[in-house]
């Protein structure tokens, strides 16, 4: 169990890093109903994210989150083109949570006061130095950002109970604040539930704080469970997951609770506003105020630590879930599911969202909300529609409840901070061109992990081999099946081609499975009807199934085996899309380039014939 309680301080650095900006955005946000928001985002927290990723981790157990819950509950290439929507806030979440938590912990080292006075207007290139050691943590590996991270966790956490515990003190000596607060909540609201009204229209403003539960399960992996656990089914790594969010969440809302109470009540509210001393480092505040420069300048530190690496959970999670998508749906090259690439990538890209954001924290707030919660929201609705699919009618009532509440929640905070969607906009459109783009460039490459024959099928090839030595293989678009189509569809193909009478041959059928798939492995299963001799397949791509079924016919015989085919009429524009979104078009002619770029040697290759 020490295991889970450590990993869980790694998403926990995004977790317990809210605390760095929330209570004054609270602040801002909801004035002196603060505590009272706050209060409904730990429910929501607590009551609606973590049952919801509770059971996604369950669901979903090797990091790929709700996206590859929905990625199964919506096939072919609706699913596919969903989940790039996703991966495009995904990206907004996490490359955003990296820019903004380097841009605040630059804010925290600026405004403290024994910083010299030259780096107060050296915000941006501050900011590229600390995304860029975060980049450098990860070029040596994840387990020196883990152990890096348990130790700046646990120090920040026992740094805000202290300066939490002396605001608590500083609130019962002078109890003067609590009626000074109720005054103005009074003055403003008649009674409690218009406050609890207007605390619950202001709340998505403060959605930031919901950020990590994400992050929590797309580092599943790096999750250790029991001993002799299998990877088709790990009970201890869901179980350890599970005590890893909800650890995670219960320490996050004491803390948003308390600090936002502690907060409102001793600092003034101007000190919050642009300018002010309080300004996005409303705990820091509070720590010089009662502590002295020394211990703020301690707690300043583990803020800016803190802050910087919270950006690695991120980091982290963009390096879990992004390899396991677009590779496999052969959008990205191969070289992208390797970390270290991918790591100078997102450090690229974090370099450029920061100079185009001038390393303002709160001109990225918004596109960090809108991240976090679109994610949250495509969360409860996939756990919605699983719970549909196991006829589940109270696990359809609850979750339902909890997406429309995440709905209510993301529609406002798009409203009031329309700009977030518009950066995950640009992302997502930019993951789509370059996906398709990737897809269409990759589309010839063979696109089969592996062949896989059944017992009759290895009869047929040996039979051929054995009597004639040379193997034929007609493909075969499958109509009715009977003897009669195979007797019309033979008699074509040797007058076309002319095939001796005395040479046998055998049938290929490919049946497309999922177009949308990229790559996947290839079962072929001998049938016999009447006299005729079948192989059978189902595959993604018609062309590259009957490729790799021709270069295991060679490797596995030592002799070239020869496929025929019939020329397609119609418009090649039109039999390129075909190929590339169902995985038809002109057979021929791409299964012979496809065999090109498998096979280098001329020699080797497969003969590929076209009659008619």
């Amino acid at each position: 169990h020490v295991v889970v309680v450590l990993t869980s301080m790694f998403p926990g650095a995004r977790f317990e890093s809210t605390l760095g900006y929330q209570p004054g955005i609270a602040a801002i946000a909801a004035g002196a109903l603060s505590p009272l928001a706050t209060l409904i985002l730990v429910l929501l927290t607590l009551f609606g994210a973590l049952p919801i990723y509770r059971r996604v981790a369950a669901t979903s157990p090797h990091g790929e989150g709700s996206i590859a819950m929905l990625e199964n509950l919506l096939p072919w290439w609706q699913g596919k083109l969903f989940v790039l929507c996703l991966l495009g806030f995904v990206a907004t979440d996490f490359i955003i949570t990296i820019t903004l938590s380097a841009a605040d912990a630059t804010a925290h080292i600026i405004e403290n006061p024994l910083i010299p006075e030259f780096l107060h207007g050296q915000a941006v290139s501050i900011t590229l130095i600390l995304i860029a050691l975060l980049g450098g943590v990860f070029l040596r590996g994840f387990k020196e950002a883990i152990g890096l991270a348990v130790f700046l966790v646990a120090t920040y956490l026992l740094l805000n109970l202290i300066t939490i515990g002396v605001g608590a003190y500083q609130i019962l000596q002078q109890p003067l604040v609590i009626f000074n607060w109720q005054k103005v909540l009074f003055a403003n609201y008649q009674n409690p539930f218009i406050m609890i009204g207007a605390a619950a229209l202001v709340f998505p403003k403060l959605a930031l704080g919901l950020s990590g539960f994400e992050t929590g399960v797309a580092v599943m992996p790096l999750v250790k469970g029991n001993q002799h656990e299998t990877e088709a089914n790990p009970r201890g790594r869901i179980r350890n997951t599970h005590k890893l969010l909800t650890l995670a969440a219960v320490i996050m809302s004491f803390f948003l609770i308390t600090s936002s109470l502690v907060t409102i009540l001793l600092i003034p509210a101007a000190e919050f506003q642009t300018g002010g001393k309080a300004n996005g480092r409303a705990l820091a505040y509070l720590a010089h105020r009662y502590l002295g420069d020394g211990f703020g300048t301690i707690y300043d530190l583990s803020t800016i630590f803190i802050l910087w690496f919270a950006g690695a959970s991120a980091m982290a999670g963009l390096l879990n879930i992004v390899p396991r998508y677009l590779p496999r749906y052969g959008m990205a090259p191969d070289w992208t599911r390797m970390i270290r690439p991918l790591v100078l990538v997102y450090t690229a890209i974090a370099f450029v969202v920061t100079i185009l954001f001038q390393a303002d924290v709160e001109a990225q707030g918004g596109a960090y909300a809108t991240g976090v919660l679109v994610l949250m929201t495509s969360a409860a609705f996939a756990v919605t529609l699983a719970a549909r699919r196991r006829r589940a009618t109270q696990g359809i009532l609850s979750f339902g409840t909890i997406t429309l509440l995440f709905v209510y929640t993301t529609i406002v905070n798009i409203i009031e901070r329309p700009e977030g969607i518009q950066i995950a906009a640009f992302f997502i459109g930019t993951i789509i061109i370059t996906s398709l783009v990737s897809r269409v460039w990759r589309s010839t490459e063979l696109r089969v992990e592996r062949i896989e024959m059944d017992e009759t099928a290895r009869r047929f090839i040996a039979e051929e081999e054995e009597h004639q030595g040379t193997i034929r293989l007609i493909a075969n678009r499958l109509g009715e099946g009977d003897e009669q189509e195979y007797f019309l569809k033979e008699k074509e193909v040797r007058e076309d081609n002319h095939i001796p009478q005395t040479d046998s041959i055998l049938f290929l059928e490919i049946q497309v499975s999922d177009a949308s798939v990229f790559s996947e492995i290839i079962q072929v299963k001998g049938v016999q009807v009447g006299n005729y001799r079948i192989l059978r397949a189902r595959g993604a791509a018609v062309p590259n199934a009957i490729a790799a079924i021709l270069l295991y016919i060679r490797d596995q015989t030592g002799k070239l085996p020869h496929a025929y085919f019939g020329w397609a009429e119609g418009n090649p524009i039109q039999y390129l899309l075909r190929f590339i979104l169902f995985g038809e078009g002109d057979i021929a002619v791409v299964t012979r380039e496809v065999l090109r770029k498998a096979e280098k040697n001329p020699e080797r290759r497969p003969g590929i014939h076209v009659g008619g």
